[in-house]
């Protein structure tokens, strides 16, 4: 099943930047999708296995690296008026890395649906939820960066603008929050995704951020060049930053969370999950909201965990809604909130779950 949503609002629109800065293009009209590799779907699909889960280290990804990185940037207005700036890969620059690996099916690859069930969950795209959760997270910056050791992990990453964001003001913070860690987990189903999109979007927020810092502006419109000095710097900044960086593909399943658990064993930390766009169909909405109740029950001090996810309020001719999902994952023991509600074009919502502590 493939298709592109055909009302407005379903991806984020050209946002209005200053005077002085020049025109962001609109990457709404940045689509992508994987078409059939096998093993390759993320929810069953006849005759079709689903895709694994794995995990993929932050040196492997580093290595895919093209010698330079395009971007342009979106710049994203919080409530208190201030910005939050993401530089992001270009989606062209993408095509350009994979002729260069001669990639003719990755080529083939890059089209126009927003989701291709089974075979690409819309990873290329910024969502306008993903928006309204960096607003989210930006009222919530101190609780995220101080006390005790804190795991953010961002279901369906995609280009991963929520935990971008953390991951600048985790940053710029860095000599007043405290020592305990941060870790960032980046899970999306296609790994193809996490090595194009993902992990370059990381990478340009971490030079845009120290840039600013040492050296003043940073090109809203540019290219960044890969160097081995360069990288040397980021891995030395994350260590001296207590920033850990995760990344999981594949299908939401059992699997996918006996690998979280792994993780979430060898470092423990108060758990946010982050879910943007994540319930758009009756399948996808169901494996989520199944893993995301695993997940947050990981963690044995369910207190200190909760689930933050924006969504439309309805997806016309899908068959996802935000109501189905809150039915959902209060049968499973769930309590939600409706913490934010978007009228303007498409209805959104964002609601936090938290589980109810479990008795010893």
């Amino acid at each position: 099943m493939s298709f592109s949503f055909s009302f407005s609002g379903d991806d984020i629109e050209d946002v209005p930047t200053t005077d002085a800065d020049p025109p962001v293009p609109n990457h709404a009209a940045e689509t992508g999708q994987l078409r059939k590799r096998a093993p390759s779907t993320a929810f069953p699909i006849s005759g079709q296995p689903l895709l694994t889960p794995q995990a993929h280290s932050l040196e492997s990804l580093l290595e895919s690296l093209p010698s330079k990185i395009q971007y342009s940037t979106l710049n994203v207005k919080l409530d208190d008026g201030t910005e939050v700036r993401f530089p992001r890969r270009e989606l062209w620059d993408v095509r350009v890395q994979l002729m260069a690996e001669d990639d003719e099916e990755g080529l083939g690859n890059l089209g126009k649906d927003d989701v291709k069930t089974g075979v690409y969950e819309g990873g290329f795209k910024s969502w306008e939820s993903s928006v309204d959760l960096v607003r989210v997270l930006a009222a919530r910056r101190g609780e995220l960066l101080a006390g005790d050791a804190r795991r953010i992990l961002e279901l369906g990453c995609g280009t991963a603008l929520p935990t971008l964001a953390v991951f600048q003001w985790a940053l710029q913070s860095s000599a007043e929050r405290s020592s305990n860690p941060l870790h960032l987990s980046f899970a999306d189903y296609n790994p193809t995704v996490l090595r194009l999109v993902t992990l370059p979007n990381i990478l340009l927020s971490w030079a845009q951020t120290t840039h600013q810092e040492r050296e003043g502006p940073w090109e809203p419109t540019s290219e960044l060049e890969i160097t081995e000095s360069l990288l040397a710097a980021f891995a030395a900044s994350l260590q001296q930053c207590n920033i850990s960086l995760t990344f999981y593909s594949g299908a939401w399943s059992p699997s996918f969370v006996s690998l979280v658990q792994s993780e979430v064993s060898h470092a423990p930390a108060s758990l946010t999950i982050i879910g943007a766009e994540t319930i758009y169909s009756p399948a996808a909405l169901k494996a989520f909201a199944e893993t995301l109740i695993a997940v947050l029950m990981l963690d044995k001090d369910t207190s200190k965990s909760m689930a933050l996810v924006g969504a439309k309020m309805v997806y016309f001719g899908v068959g996802g809604s935000v109501e189905d999902f809150c039915d959902l994952v209060v049968l499973h023991g769930a309590s939600v909130e409706r913490i934010r509600m978007e009228e303007d074009g498409v209805r959104r919502a964002v609601v936090k779950v938290c589980m109810a502590e479990i008795e010893a």
